[in-house]
């Protein structure tokens, strides 16, 4: 008999729209036992500024190991409590709150690891605000690194047959071709292979590898990342067994023609590979962590602090997150 999976929703930053999006995701019809962990008098006080009417259960049980699964009810939200530090208004940001953001996603990382969750999916938080409270924060994807010890983890957007990884994520721009290493490379081919396969069953999965430069270097005369890095990793991976093609230019590698031959692609940077699968379908397009020893999903927006509080903000890219986490979670069962 399948069993239900639980899922921890993470509310995000508080003066963003991360609750209202929790709140909004109540109403839809899920497969699974749903707690979010937020501030439940945030969270109610949020509803009638927006004029949500969802009724909000205690799940400070929710989420024991033994405790039973209970299927989601929309129009119910099963809130973990977790107090906020200080008052927080839309839109408004305060560092007094960064480590209530964290605390959050402290308590769905230990619940995951400890088997209570199944899989994890996680609000917006904005990590400036973070950082001007004296903690050094660079994202979500470096953060669940750290605290589950998983020494690469690799950040993908995947949107229906559309997946693009990364081989770096937040550095600086001028930072990335000296991160760009045969071995890093090898170990992310060798971790996107691994996770298409085991959470997507695709066996095995094509994976377009981007170069760096402009039309991949032209032969050298643009750049030499492809020769002497790019090129070298995917012979290797190659020998391996995954298959892997490329170097790729990243002007043609998205090509609908292109995309139609390939599972995935791994781009080299950030801002190389996420605005063309943000382009193609913000509103559905989901973040997820491959390398980790949990299932952790994610919109593809940020904390969108000018509709915090606004009832604006759109749902889909979460319940996308949500549906995913859920398929992926029964399929590791």
């Amino acid at each position: 008999m399948q069993i239900l999976p639980r899922i921890a929703l993470t509310s995000g930053e508080p003066a963003g729209v991360g609750p209202e999006l929790c709140l909004a995701i109540a109403k839809e019809v899920l497969p699974c036992e749903l707690i979010c962990l937020a501030d439940r008098d945030l969270l109610a006080q949020r509803a009638r500024q927006i004029g949500l009417d969802i009724t909000l259960q205690d799940g400070d049980a929710a989420g024991d190991a033994g405790r039973a699964r209970q299927p989601h009810q929309p129009g119910t939200l099963c809130v973990r409590h977790i107090p906020l530090a200080a008052q927080s208004t839309p839109g408004v940001l305060d560092p007094g709150n960064a480590r209530y953001v964290l605390a959050l996603l402290d308590e769905a990382i230990d619940g995951a690891l400890a088997k209570r969750y199944d899989a994890i999916v996680t609000a917006p938080v904005h990590k400036g605000v973070i950082n001007d409270a004296g903690i050094a924060f660079t994202g979500h994807t470096e953060y669940l690194a750290e605290r589950t010890h998983a020494p690469l983890p690799v950040m993908m957007l995947a949107a229906g047959s559309m997946r693009v990884a990364l081989a770096t994520t937040h550095l600086p721009l001028r930072q990335v071709s000296a991160a760009i290493t045969v071995p890093l490379l090898s170990q992310v081919l060798q971790i996107l292979d691994r996770w298409l396969r085991d959470w997507w069953g695709l066996n095995p999965p094509r994976i377009a590898v981007c170069g760096l430069n402009p039309h991949a270097g032209e032969s050298g005369h643009l750049g030499d990342e492809e020769i002497r890095v790019i090129g070298p990793a995917i012979a290797a991976a190659r020998d391996s067994g995954i298959h892997a093609y490329g170097p790729l230019p990243a002007d043609t590698a998205f090509v609908p023609r292109m995309l139609d031959e390939y599972d995935a692609v791994l781009a080299m940077y950030h801002d190389q590979g996420l605005p063309v699968i943000k382009h193609a379908a913000f509103d559905r397009a989901v973040n997820v962590t491959l390398g980790l020893p949990i299932v952790r999903t994610s919109v593809d927006h940020g904390t969108a602090l000018d509709l915090a509080g606004t009832g604006k903000a759109d749902p889909r890219s979460l319940a996308a997150a949500i549906r995913l986490a859920i398929d992926i979670a029964s399929r590791r069962r």
